[in-house]
């Protein structure tokens, strides 16, 4: 699994969309994720979805309206278009943001806990102790630290020097994250290599 992160973007729609389009199209996430509480992504998915249907209106009901109305009049390109478009479309469903009530989350990258939240200062006993990887967005400039048994990652903000994006990617056998630039260079590598836990087995007398 490939999962992206998005720094805050401050207010820059654009941006925040230039970068949801290089996860998407270009690094391949299955999802990924806003690190901002601002309400940006909302804004973005909406005008990137708008865009896709040449400004009509990109609401799952307008789409089973076209799709109605291509069934009856549309000719074969006319079809393939449609169905290209609505698949482009239903893919921003793989940009999420922060929830709204706690601005934070809790993922699994493979057998990794990783916990995701806005402001790293927010982060209580709890959520320390139970993550081996702890992501937040409120940092100037991209992050990579490992303390303890623990990392802290932070793609930074969206347009920082070298950072705004980051992307999660689950090897067999560790973790790796790439952070990249607002351009999509990758400027930042590092393997997220975390101690598992020892499994025993306590087998009977012979």
């Amino acid at each position: 699994m490939r999962i992206g992160l998005l720094g805050p973007a401050e207010g820059d729609v654009a941006a925040l969309g230039r970068a949801s389009e290089f996860l998407l199209n270009s690094a391949k996430v299955s999802r990924a994720i806003y690190l901002g509480v601002d309400g940006c992504l909302d804004r973005a998915v909406a005008a990137w979805a708008r865009k896709l249907v040449g400004g009509e209106d990109p609401s799952d009901e307008a789409a089973w309206r076209r799709a109605a109305e291509i069934a009856l009049t549309g000719n074969p390109e006319r079809i393939d278009k449609f169905v290209a478009t609505e698949r482009a479309r239903l893919r921003l469903k793989s940009l999420e943001a922060l929830p709204d009530t706690v601005a934070r989350t809790i993922e699994m990258v493979g057998d990794r806990v990783a916990v995701m939240i806005y402001d790293k200062a927010a982060l209580d006993e709890e959520d320390i102790l139970a993550a081996n990887i702890l992501v937040f967005g409120k940092s100037d400039a991209p992050l990579v630290r490992r303390v303890g048994q623990r990392w802290f990652v932070s793609p930074g903000l969206i347009g920082s020097s070298g950072g705004g994006i980051a992307v999660l990617d689950d090897e067999p056998a560790e973790i790796k994250l790439t952070i990249y630039d607002s351009a999509g260079r990758a400027s930042m590598e590092e393997t997220l290599s975390v101690q598992r836990a020892t499994k025993m087995r306590v087998q009977g007398d012979a």
